[in-house]
């Protein structure tokens, strides 16, 4: 017989490297009750038909798959008339407490820009599927070595892992031959900030829709450029902003290639065709991402699916700090993503969605909401 605690135990869905669980009660959880609980629980059920269905990899844990596949599937047959109540009856809140810095957050968006199905002088700069030789953790046994050298994919080479190529040899067209060009995009600027967000709209010149996806990373580690134009005196901390950045870079083109370069990371995606345009992108856990519900974490420290409560006090459109304070669901990554008190809002699509989503960087107070056994 399996151990009774297995599926509570938070190691199962968890690499903690720099924080601590402490386990609390969701009666000690400020602004718990004002959530709309029905909202969130409608948000968890997609990530647990993705388990089910075994669209989303599980980690890091490697006995966790069927442990929370099996949950996954229990809370799908079940008839929950009350969500709050099941939450709190079949969920421990665990505070996580960051050793190296306290909780942060920051926001990204689905941006709506022109593209092309065809290169051309107006669309210059392809967007690139995934290559067949990357492999990515969680897939085909990744070498431990690669994985001490600080990155989180690798070039498969014959029986050999090799770290993949860095954004400079792509952009020099290193992978120009493979045929993984999905569609065109004005400027490498652009190119930029469609990866940075991690999906897009594309709309076409005659109208139609595309949409980019998430496909994987190249698994070099990801630089912030707005840090390093901070950091080199071209822009004031209070003066930064995505427009801000977008038209700076535009307008010194030399320095803007060196800095994007300095970012090695880079972002291949995939065509969605059969997404509504209600509908948000497609999140690295293969499920529709929900506005101001779904989050990206990091991927190496926390399991897809599961629920988080977080706490701040964060930007409206005016720019005026308002309590957030709800329930969200690990549905997503992303490459400057690092630590476990660390998550990326998904705050929806469009310029609107863009313009909140680049005001959120701001602490918060995490909670992991570990199922009960």
């Amino acid at each position: 017989m399996s151990d009774p605690g297995f599926l509570s135990d938070p190691s199962l869905y968890s690499a903690l490297i720099d924080a601590e669980l402490e386990p609390t009660d969701f009666h000690h959880l400020s602004g718990w009750a004002k959530d709309d609980h029905r909202q969130a629980f409608a948000v968890f059920l997609k990530s647990a038909a993705a388990l089910i269905e075994r669209r989303s990899e599980l980690r890091p844990a490697r006995d966790v798959p069927e442990k929370f596949r099996k949950f996954a599937a229990e809370v799908l047959k079940a008839k929950i008339a009350d969500p709050r109540q099941y939450f709190e009856m079949r969920f421990t809140p665990y505070k996580i407490t960051s050793k190296q810095s306290s909780g942060f957050l920051t926001g990204y968006y689905e941006p709506e820009i022109p593209g092309s199905l065809t290169q051309n002088a107006d669309f210059p700069v392809p967007v690139l599927g995934r290559p067949d030789d990357l492999v990515s953790f969680g897939s085909d046994g990744l070498l431990p070595h690669i994985a001490a050298l600080g990155f989180s994919a690798a070039r498969k080479k014959g029986d050999e892992f090799e770290p993949y190529f860095d954004r400079a040899a792509i952009e020099e067209g290193v992978l120009s031959d493979r045929g993984l060009d999905l569609l065109y995009l004005p400027d490498q600027v652009e190119l930029f900030f469609v990866q940075v967000q991690g999906s897009a709209r594309i709309r076409l010149p005659d109208g139609r829709l595309k949409r980019l996806t998430y496909a994987g990373r190249n698994g070099h580690p990801y630089t912030t450029i707005a840090r390093v134009i901070r950091d080199e005196g071209h822009m004031a901390l209070e003066d930064i902003n995505l427009g801000s950045v977008k038209s700076w870079l535009r307008a010194h083109p030399e320095d803007a290639r060196r800095i994007m370069l300095l970012n090695r990371s880079y972002i291949f995606f995939s065509l969605s065709e059969d997404l509504a345009e209600n509908e948000g992108p497609i999140g690295a856990a293969s499920i529709p991402l929900t506005a101001a519900r779904s989050i990206a974490i990091d991927r190496l420290q926390w399991c897809y699916g599961l629920p988080f409560y977080i706490r701040a006090h964060l930007p409206d459109r005016s720019g005026n700090l308002t309590e957030f304070s709800r329930i969200m669901v690990a549905q997503d990554t992303g490459s400057a993503i690092l630590g476990a008190a660390r998550a990326d809002l998904f705050m929806g699509s469009g310029d609107q969605a863009g313009h909140l989503a680049g005001l959120i960087r701001h602490p918060g107070d995490f909670f992991v909401l570990i199922p009960k056994a």
